[in-house]
């Protein structure tokens, strides 16, 4: 607990104080919830939940969205108000989340372990600590609790660091590679033509999944170099064939907190039809909320809320399409409204969707002038190229290509599968991996900058 407090310090010392005050404020209200025959409570346990899960929320909502409310308060009625442009503290989604389930959980009778060094333990363990997963209470205090934790596990070991070596390379060479060219086409401004569209589109599709997923291998990396097991937190979601498919493999603890904790008590699936529409629609648009203090993601959660109830209907009345198309219409579905998420205001949006639109400029060989210093170019490649090729295509050949051989790794086993199954050919793995690790840590040596997607969220 000490080291990862340091870890979390290293950051910004002056947010450590909100995170241990956030943990004494859910461990003693975690306490006060849990039942207890022999002696009566004070005060009624929902209104000591309900005062857990405001303080919760008040914190989260404080840093995260007043500078939101501000401004639309503003932009609304015209005032002056200052927004106080606060620093979000990293991580507190996160470990808001996981307090606010650990409460629920009390409250239910679900978490009986209130030892104040393992719930400490349980809220800043450091490889889950800043971007997820999302835990439960449940599934972590046995682990804390086992005296075989202790244990030197060699084979754990070696599973933590085959796992950790290609969540690394997926973030520092796969994830920032793609991400040069998504921030060329997102933040450039200029018109873009078909394939400058597709090309940052398809980019911030892979940047993001590679970001978030190598993230999380490396938690479960170094949470097995302890013999602790964090759940698996994506199981290859650009494999889904339809949207409801996409959320049980993508920020699956996401989906398992908003399912148990938000969609179910809002009535779920038992009620009318209308009603469970208007449940799926709500929990996507607070899930979208809660990536962060925008319209643009509240616009995404909303998409994604409504291809849910147009999925449900669809299958309601049984029907179906063949996997191939299904795979197609969900994979450019997820890559569309991916463009809102990343987009900062509806016509940068509109700006990719219009390019990516744009068929006219495939057959145009002078449809888009390109500077030869520009990220995206591919130095003589392109300019060899561009004798014969739309200046669009020319500039974004090494992208596409970098997108078909990414199409074809999540297309096989995912990181996770391949660390469970090795099947006696482990030597060949290890050394794969070990090659990856190498050059994923001479690419961390030399990178310039080096960012966290979901340290955002």
């Amino acid at each position: 607990m000490a080291v990862s407090l340091f870890f979390y310090a290293y950051w910004n010392i002056a947010y450590l104080p909100l995170l241990v005050g956030s943990i004494l404020f859910n461990f003693a209200i975690g306490t006060a919830l849990a039942p207890n025959p022999d002696k009566p409570p004070r005060f009624s346990r929902r209104l000591v939940l309900a005062f857990g899960i405001i303080g919760n929320l008040g914190l989260l909502g404080y840093f995260k969205y007043a500078d939101f409310l501000i401004d639309n308060i503003n932009a609304a009625f015209d005032i002056g108000v200052i927004s106080p442009h606060l620093l979000l503290p990293l991580g507190i989604s996160f470990f808001t989340f996981t307090q606010i389930a650990y409460l629920v959980d009390s409250y239910r009778g679900e978490a009986r372990e209130y030892d104040f060094l393992n719930y400490a333990l349980f809220v800043t363990f450091f490889p889950h600590l800043i971007a997820g997963p999302i835990l439960h209470h449940g599934e972590m205090m046995s682990q804390f609790k086992s005296r075989w934790t202790l244990v030197m596990r060699y084979r754990n070991i070696a599973l933590g660091l085959f796992i950790f070596s290609i969540g690394l390379f997926k973030k520092v060479v796969i994830a920032d590679t793609f991400a040069v060219w998504a921030n060329a086409g997102f933040e450039g401004g200029e018109t873009l033509d078909f394939f400058s569209a597709w090309g940052t589109s398809l980019s911030y599709t892979f940047q993001l999944y590679f970001d978030f997923s190598g993230y999380c291998d490396m938690a479960i990396g170094a949470a097995l170099l302890f013999n602790i097991w964090l759940p698996i937190n994506f199981n290859s979601p650009y494999q889904a064939l339809d949207i409801q498919d996409f959320w049980r493999r993508w920020h699956m603890t996401l989906s398992r907190y908003l399912r148990d904790y938000l969609y179910i008590p809002l009535g779920g699936n038992r009620c009318s039809t209308p009603r469970v529409y208007l449940n799926l629609m709500a929990t996507f648009i607070l899930g979208g909320l809660w990536h962060g203090a925008s319209w643009m993601f509240v616009l995404w959660g909303a998409f994604h809320g409504a291809a849910l109830v147009i999925h449900r209907a669809w299958s309601g009345f049984g029907l179906r399409m063949p996997r191939a198309m299904a795979w197609l219409l969900t994979f450019n579905f997820i890559n569309l409204t991916w463009i809102f998420f990343r987009a900062d205001t509806l016509e940068s949006a509109l700006r990719i969707i219009r390019g990516m639109a744009d068929i006219n400029s495939v057959f145009n060989l002078t449809a888009l002038h390109v500077p030869t210093d520009s990220l995206v170019w591919g130095g003589w490649f392109s300019d060899y190229l561009l004798r014969w090729l739309p200046a669009g295509l020319a500039a974004n050949i090494l992208c596409f290509v970098a997108i078909l051989l990414t199409l074809g790794i999540i297309s096989r086993k995912n990181s996770f599968e391949l660390m469970v199954d090795v099947n006696g050919q482990g030597t060949a793995k290890f050394s794969g991996a070990l090659v990856l690790f190498c050059i994923a840590m001479y690419s961390t040596m030399v990178t310039t900058s080096s960012i966290f997607l979901y340290f955002n969220f």
